[in-house]
């Protein structure tokens, strides 16, 4: 039986014909990507890594803005793309308190 290959196992590679995008190109077009489907403001990337189908970018985003500002309500969001940079899927993975991540 094989053994399954964790996320970073992972080699990226893009089909052939397809132009690969950098890292960084891919982590902003998350942000993109991310603002369109929410109204919440983006606090920045937390993650960018390679995964079998293209990339997987974490970001985390401020969901409450509460007083005093310690008291704020924090999300990560997981957003895959293609190597392309197509959105492939986007789902919130955790919510927490500012300073309690």
């Amino acid at each position: 039986m094989a053994a399954a290959k964790s996320r970073r196992d992972v080699e990226p590679s893009a089909p052939d014909g397809e132009e690969e995008l950098s890292a960084v190109s891919i982590a902003s077009k998350a942000l993109d990507v991310l603002s369109g489907l929410t109204t919440k403001p983006l606090n920045g990337v937390t993650s960018v890594e390679p995964i079998e189908d293209g990339w997987l970018v974490e970001i985390e985003v401020l969901e409450e803005r509460r007083i005093p500002s310690s008291s704020d309500m924090l999300a990560l969001y997981e957003v895959e793309l293609g190597f392309d940079g197509t959105l492939l899927a986007y789902r919130r993975t955790r919510r927490y308190g500012r300073g309690a991540r």
